[in-house]
């Protein structure tokens, strides 16, 4: 991957502020489009020497951000790789897993567009916290790019592409790409989009579930070469305090899930594109829901469908957080020079740090109260009440 310009070393992607280092390591498990792949953050053992992973893998992940941003592959490959391409993950790779009591579980779901690696701020802050999060790329067309394998068993293979990070454990697996799916001219987008967050849905509870298993003690095949130990994971995981998190169609998969999967004890809903959701299903969501809005891409139609979870029993709660863009999640929002960013939309009139430390802190502020026992403290500080619009029901 290409270097960043020099005026660019003072932006990056935060650390996790908690009192664990941070770890992070890919994992799938079945080679084909039906498998389950995603990224786990994790507290780890401390390593000066451990080396960050890129934060965008590699090129086809350019490439599929500019089909979904609709430029060319060719120019926005060098632009992405000259403003994005030097940039890390703020976490050790394959680092060694630090057992410490039962860490609570957190499933994150990625936004329309984006990918496993592009919320690692938030995922990074939260396991430093001591959350194990799984970060999962979703295989329904609405990444911008992800891969699965497919065997060839032929006498001559393709080699394969040399990648930093991930490579398959077989030599006759060879990498297939998915990339976002436009909708085609005439196409209906709920059908579609409704179609993909069911997907999605049972995609981070297959995320889930092979959690749970490797908290049991079950072997589990890494498709892709690792030094991790997955073994490490065992009965180190509360399964009694599990969360799903996610932003914009992220949020929406939320919902879903919520609705599928009662494991989940309680959803993060950040910026959620309620869109893609059947109504019908809200009244069987049960387990409390928190949606942190940004100011800039609201409308009063999603906002009145999000009103529509309200309960006079199950805690359902909203806050605004002021100066920000729908961008302000992401990791993008901190990549960028302001006036790049704010031509691009990925920054607000708020500084992006304390955007994403406002929405950190009422993130782990709610699961603290619906997760975590009185004795598990995390380490924040209070929210900015002038910043923040009042947490209120929906």
């Amino acid at each position: 991957m290409g270097n960043a310009s020099c005026h660019n070393n003072h932006l990056g992607i935060p650390a996790g502020k908690g009192p664990h280092q941070v770890g992070c390591a890919d994992l799938m498990v079945g080679h084909t489009v039906q498998g389950t792949f995603f990224r786990l953050y994790y507290p780890c053992q401390t390593s000066e020497a451990s080396e960050k992973p890129d934060w965008i893998p590699c090129r086809e992940y350019f490439n599929g951000l500019a089909d979904f941003m609709k430029m060319s592959r060719t120019l926005s490959e060098r632009i992405f790789n000259y403003l994005f391409g030097s940039y890390k993950i703020p976490a050790a790779w394959n680092a060694s897993f630090k057992p410490d009591d039962k860490y609570p579980v957190v499933i994150f779901s990625h936004g329309l567009g984006a990918f496993r690696t592009l919320y690692s701020a938030i995922c990074a802050e939260l396991a430093s916290q001591g959350f194990v999060v799984a970060a999962v790329e979703h295989r329904d067309e609405s990444a911008s790019a992800t891969f699965y394998y497919q065997e060839n068993n032929e006498a001559e293979q393709r080699p394969h592409a040399v990648h930093q990070n991930f490579r398959p454990i077989s030599n006759n697996l060879e990498e297939e790409w998915m990339y976002y799916r436009a909708l085609k001219p005439g196409e209906l987008e709920f059908p579609l989009r409704n179609r993909q967050v069911k997907q999605r849905a049972d995609e981070c509870i297959r995320a889930l579930n092979l959690l749970i298993d490797i908290n049991a003690g079950k072997s589990v095949e890494n498709v892709l070469q690792s030094t991790f130990d997955w073994t490490t994971l065992e009965n180190c995981m509360d399964l009694c305090r599990i969360a799903i998190m996610g932003h914009s169609f992220g949020g929406a998969t939320v919902i879903e899930c919520l609705c599928k999967e009662v494991k989940f004890k309680c959803g993060i809903a950040l910026d959620t594109w309620m869109f893609p959701l059947d109504e019908e299903i809200f009244p069987s969501v049960k387990q409390p829901i928190f949606f942190i809005n940004s100011e800039k891409f609201q409308w009063a139609g999603n906002i009145i469908r999000m009103k529509k979870l309200d309960s006079a029993v199950i805690p359902r709660k909203m806050i605004t957080i002021k100066g920000t863009v729908h961008q302000s999640f992401p990791d993008f929002t901190f990549l960028t020079g302001n006036w790049i960013g704010k031509i691009l939309k990925l920054k607000g009139e708020i500084d992006p740090h304390v955007a994403m430390d406002l929405c950190n802190r009422s993130s782990l502020a709610f699961l603290q109260r619906h997760l975590c026992n009185k004795k598990r403290n995390l380490h924040f500080s209070p929210l900015t009440p002038n910043v923040v619009s009042q947490p209120r029901c929906l």
